[in-house]
Parts: C-alpha cells; structure tokens; sequence
C-alpha cells in the first residue's frame, strides 16, 4: 500500500468499526463449537458462518487492509479504531479457550493495525468473565500489541456492567488508561418483548445499549472510576431520550441529587451513529460536545461512512450542530477517547502513514 497516496481531506476518524481477519482461524487453537464464527471468503464476499448457518453475507473490506483504506481514502476518512465483530465476544466460553479466542482475535487485529500504514488503530476483545485471564489480557494487548482498548458486550454472561465481578476489569482499564467501546453482542435479539426485524435491529440494539449505560451511571462504575474511558455505541442507544425520566426515577426513589448524576453522564462517550442529524443536538446537550465522535458501524450499515460529511453539514444546516461541533465529531473529539498513540496521528490532521 503506498501510505503517501492518503487524500490531503482524509480528515475524519471513525471509532465505530468492524474487522474479521482471515487468519484469524489460522491463529486459533480451540475446541469445535457452532457458537464460534467462522469466516468463509469467495473473492470479494464471504460469509460469517455459525456452524452451518450463514450469519451475515459480507464483503471484502471485512477483512482486507488494502481494500478497506482505498474505502476510507474515498470517503475522507483517515483514521479508523477496528474492533471484533460483535458475534464473536463469546461470553459462555470456557476459560481456556475464551483466553485463546481473545488472543487470537487481538494478535489479528494488531497484525492489521501494523498492515495499515498508521490508518487503523486495535480495539480488541477479553476473554470474559473470566477475570483474571482478562486483565492479563489486557495489558498484553496494550503493552505487547500496542492496541487503544477494548470492545465489550452490554451484558458480560448475563451480568450487567455494574455487577461487582466486573469491578476489577474496570479498575485494570483506567490503571492503564485503555479505552472501552460498549456495543451490543447479539443484535438486540432477545432485550424487548418483540423479536425479528425492525424490532431487533430498531429497538433491541439501542434499549439493550440504554441499559448498559444506566447500569454504568446509576450502578456507580462512573463514580467509582473517575478516569475510565468508555463510550457506548449507536448514540447511547435510547439513553439520551430516556434520561429525563431515569434522572428523576433516581431522585424520587433511590435519593440521588440530579446534578449529581448531570456530571456523571458527562463522562461518557458516544458515537454519532443515530441516522437523523436533527439527533445529535440532544446528544451534545446529553455528553458534552467534546464527547460526541464519528461511528460508522463500517462495513455492516449501507452509507454511513461515504455520507458521513453530508449527514453532519445537514445538522449544521438545520442548526442542530454548529460548525465546530461538527467539525469536532467528524476530526477531533476522539482524540481524548484514543489512546496517546491515536493522539499522535490525530495531531497532523493528515494521515499519511508516517506518523
């Protein structure tokens, strides 16, 4: 790949990603199971297979470096954090073979980060709920690999994320000061009373997202780890919209100070993925306007990342975002979410891979 050739307006970061190697079964060395994806490639399209179900039909810039930068050279984008794909956050495994899925997946996604030219930067994955084998991950991944954080579920095992099994990982990840990126791990199957699509997709996904970010504020993970990076992904999912609600359920009944709980939202990142540009008032009014950031759910949601630049220059135009925010959540904001190696690229606003 010749990293000279990035566009000089290949401006934009994305930290809503995905990415699936093809050597990731290569790497493996775990027991048979269907549970376990399994990428099948056909020239350009492939297939994410469960056992012999198709999972989801895919293309090429899944998992091939060179094709997905040529994607993001055209659509300005110059930065890109990838994580798993969230199928494959496999909370019921046993501890074994969670620890060698988790290292397979992050020495896979470190290899494409080395391939990228300076392009990409690693979320990677943890073998959960397996404690211990999860923080010695994490720092292997951050220490050895040199990846920004992590990508997690928005249940760990059918434990909420203010479960206090939990609470050394998220000790270990502000110690380290790694980021961590809270996305849905079953396509919101399974979280309200409806299932199959639009439900799924429209309603599962963003309540099962709104859930995990209320257990993170009222469940006290936020207060407890002043200096933990997390961000949660599809806009917080409903969080923002129910807020109010949840704001004064917590003074009525819990006791909580509502301004109390202002500043502790105001710690978390979001994505802008929300699909009405008329959205992201509320979530600058919700975040903050430094904590809302380019996600494109790239390459699984058609037109999000060729028309991001368009979805944010018509929230100016219809003045629910001013230039700047705009400019913010398209190039800057998530420098502070990333880690100090993404600040350095972000730093020169021009990624040419030699940074």
């Amino acid at each position: 790949m010749d990293a000279t050739a990035t566009p000089p307006d290949a401006t934009g970061v994305d930290v809503h990603a995905h990415y699936f190697g093809t050597d990731l079964g290569e790497r493996l060395a775990v027991a048979p199971d269907d549970r376990w994806p399994r990428l099948v490639t056909d020239g350009d399209t492939g297939r994410l297979m469960l056992g012999d179900r198709i999972f989801r039909s895919v293309r090429s810039v899944l998992w091939d470096v060179d094709v997905r930068i040529a994607e993001l050279d055209a659509s300005g984008v110059g930065l890109q954090a990838i994580s798993p794909v969230p199928v494959t956050l496999a909370y019921w495994a046993s501890e074994p073979d969670a620890a060698a899925y988790a290292r397979a997946s992050n020495d896979s996604i470190g290899s494409a980060v080395a391939r990228s030219a300076g392009r990409l930067v690693g979320l990677g994955t943890l073998p959960l709920p397996h404690i211990d084998a999860s923080i010695e991950e994490l720092e292997r991944l951050v220490g050895e690999l040199g990846l920004c954080g992590v990508e997690i579920g928005t249940q760990i095992a059918g434990m909420d994320l203010d479960s206090p099994v939990l609470e050394p990982v998220f000790a270990a990840a502000e110690r380290l000061g790694t980021a961590v990126f809270v996305h849905p791990t079953d396509g919101g199957g399974g979280v309200i009373r409806r299932g199959g699509q639009p439900y799924d997709f429209g309603l599962g996904m963003i309540s099962d997202t709104a859930i995990a970010a209320t257990a993170l504020v009222f469940g006290g993970v936020l207060e407890r780890h002043p200096q933990l990076r997390i961000a949660l992904a599809h806009g917080c999912g409903t969080f923002a919209w129910a807020y109010p609600r949840l704001r004064l359920g917590a003074s009525i009944f819990n006791g909580i100070e509502p301004d109390r709980v202002d500043r502790i939202i105001s710690s978390m990142w979001v994505d802008s993925l929300v699909f009405d540009p008329q959205h992201l008032s509320l979530l600058i009014d919700r975040f903050g306007s430094d904590h809302v950031m380019l996600g494109t759910d790239y390459p699984f949601v058609p037109g999000q990342i060729e028309g991001h630049r368009d979805f944010l220059g018509s929230a100016v135009e219809i003045g629910a975002l001013s230039p700047e925010q705009a400019d913010g959540i398209r190039r800057t904001n998530a420098a502070d979410f990333l880690t100090a190696m993404s600040r350095k690229a972000l730093a020169g606003g021009h990624f040419d891979g030699t940074r």
